[in-house]
This record gives structure tokens, sequence and C-alpha cells, in this order.
């Protein structure tokens, strides 16, 4: 297209000059008087008739060459598509090889391994409702308690860590059980104390709401003579720098008020369930070196959520602080461990 409008000038120039040649033919020849008027009219037409000829001629072989040059530009244009296209199909369909490869490496590999990491999870989960089932029918039985009891679990304690409590205060039959933290183990523990015949328990609670709810639920069991709910907000104590394997940590820097602790004398078992973790790290340790000195020379303490790392830590603090401990590991599903004198 542009070749045609390239090609518009030199033709309204030819035709410009035909023009001029027609208007002065007739003047030219009347003035020298070498035609008659009717042949210079004869003559005019003939330089006419030639000219548009020759117009014509030059404008079909402009047009000629315009034609040529789109069709060279369309047949350019149409390369360029068809290689374009060419490229998109080919890479869509490396695109598609490659996803049918990935989908096949997917179903020969990872779902198969999901499969297998599905089921072990659930047979995993399973087997601890089980066991969770189980231990609840079996401390429900032995201790013969109200028909509705607060639920286990979750935030509480475990069915099985609870029996493993219960175990020892069977066999210790302590005066004094402290607890940290307050709920319904609290509850259950207080059924264990009565059926062993003597003892209470007294649970220390940061938060001031859940002491309230937990009081009011030990009261509706008709456990608050053996069972008291204290109140310790979590006050500034000195953090300290300890190597945990590799890693150097700094410890939580608040722990209970110790002052709900002056009177406690005599203590034969300790369940550290609490500060919550996100207290700090090793937010747990103070419970055994602040109490210890207080205890009963046979006295347990069983440490909850103890398969956690930080736990285990402080386990191992305690046991590197204290060598006349033993630490025994309880079948639990947080994971319980114990700790007693060694020849108790």
């Amino acid at each position: 297209m542009r070749s045609l409008r390239r090609g518009r000038r030199p033709l309204l120039i030819a035709a410009g000059a035909v023009a001029l040649a027609v208007l002065a033919a007739p003047t030219v020849l009347a003035l020298f008087a070498l035609v008659t008027v009717a042949e210079a009219l004869l003559a005019t037409g003939l330089v006419v008739l030639v000219g548009a000829v020759a117009v014509l001629a030059l404008a079909v072989r402009r047009t000629r060459g315009a034609l040529r040059e789109v069709s060279q530009e369309i047949r350019a244009h149409t390369r360029t598509v068809t290689e374009t296209l060419g490229r998109d199909r080919l890479e869509t369909i490396r695109a598609l090889d490659a996803t049918r490869a990935r989908v096949n490496r997917l179903s020969s590999h990872s779902l198969p391994k999901l499969s297998r990491e599905i089921n072990r999870a659930v047979t995993t989960q399973g087997r601890h409702d089980y066991e969770q089932h189980v231990a609840w029918t079996e401390l429900s039985e032995h201790l013969d308690t109200a028909p509705f009891m607060p639920p286990l679990r979750g935030w509480a304690a475990s069915p099985d860590v609870l029996r493993v409590l219960v175990g020892h205060i069977d066999r210790l039959r302590p005066e004094l059980v402290v607890e940290f933290g307050s709920g319904a183990s609290s509850v259950w523990m207080g059924y264990a104390l009565r059926r062993a015949g003597g003892g209470r328990l007294v649970a220390v609670e940061h938060d001031v709401r859940y002491a309230e709810l937990s009081r009011a639920l030990i009261a509706s069991h008709g456990l608050d003579d053996i069972v008291e709910v204290r109140t310790a907000p979590l006050t500034e104590i000195g953090a300290v720098t300890v190597t945990v394997g590799d890693e150097r940590i700094s410890t939580a820097d608040r722990w209970y008020d110790t002052s709900v602790l002056e009177d406690l004398e005599g203590i034969g078992l300790v369940f550290v369930d609490g500060p919550p973790k996100a207290t700090g790290r090793h937010a747990r340790y103070p419970a055994l070196p602040t109490l210890l000195p207080r205890c009963t020379e046979d006295v347990v303490f069983v440490l909850d959520d103890a398969d956690r790392p930080d736990e285990r830590a402080i386990g191992d603090r305690w046991l590197a602080e204290h060598p006349e401990l033993h630490r025994t590991e309880a079948h639990a599903e947080k994971g319980a461990h114990v700790f007693s004198r060694k020849g108790v």
C-alpha cells in the first residue's frame, strides 16, 4: 500500500504534462499555419490519446510493481506468523510434556509417599485415641468419679498422664500435692486424693479468670475441701543464659509469685504443667529448684509435655544440677518425665 501511495505523484506529474500539451497544441499550430484547424484538432486528439495510453501504461506498471511489493510483504508476514505459531506450538508441546512428566513423577513417587504418611498419621492418631479412651475408662472406674467429668487432652492434661499421677498418689499417699496450672487435672487428682483417704492439692494458677473457673469446677464436684486453687501472677525473675546443644539461649524472665508457696511443706508429689510455653524458654525450670527443699524424701516430680525439646532440656538441667535425681520416661501422648531420688 505504501508503494501505491509512492506511485501517485509521478502519475499526477505525467497527467499534468499531457494536459499542458493538449492545451498548447492548437495554439502553436494555428500561429504557424502549419496545419488546418481540422488537422490541429485531429493531432490534438492523437496527442491526448497517446498521452492517455502512456499514462495508463505507466499506471499499470506502477500498480503491478506495488502489487508485487504487497505480495512480498504478505508472504513475509505470513512466514513470520507461521514461524511464530510454530515456536508457540513447540513451546506449548514442551510445556505439556514437562507437565505430563511432573504428573507422572507425582503419581509414581509423591502420591504413594503422601498416602503412606497419611495412613501412618491416621494409624498413630487412632492408636493415641484408643489409648486415651482406655486411660479415661480406667481412671473413671478406679476413682469412682461423677458421671460427667471435665474433658481432658488439648490444653488440659491427657488421660494417660493423669493415670501416671493417680498411680503415684495411690503408691505414695502424699499429704500434699502441688500442681502448676489448674483445671480438669485438678478435679481428677482431687478424686484420687479422696480415694487415697487423705491429703490435699494446691493448684497454682497465674490467670485470675481461669483460677475462678477452676474453683467453680472443683466446687461443682464437691472437692473444695481437698483442692485449693491459689492465684500467683507471673513476676519477674532473673533470666540466665544456658547452652542447649549448640545453641545459647536466654531463659524466661517470669515465673509464679513464690509468696503463695511459702507455707507449703512436706510436698510428696509435684505436677509441672505450667507456666505456658509462651512465657519464654525453659519457663517451667524453676519448679524443681524452688520446691525441692520443701519436699519429702520420696517426692516425685512429673513434667508434662516432655516430648517438646524445651521440656527435655529442662529435665537435663534438673539432672545436671541435682545428681541425686533419676528420670523415668512414662508412656504418654504428649510425653511425661518422672523425676525422683535414686533408690526411692
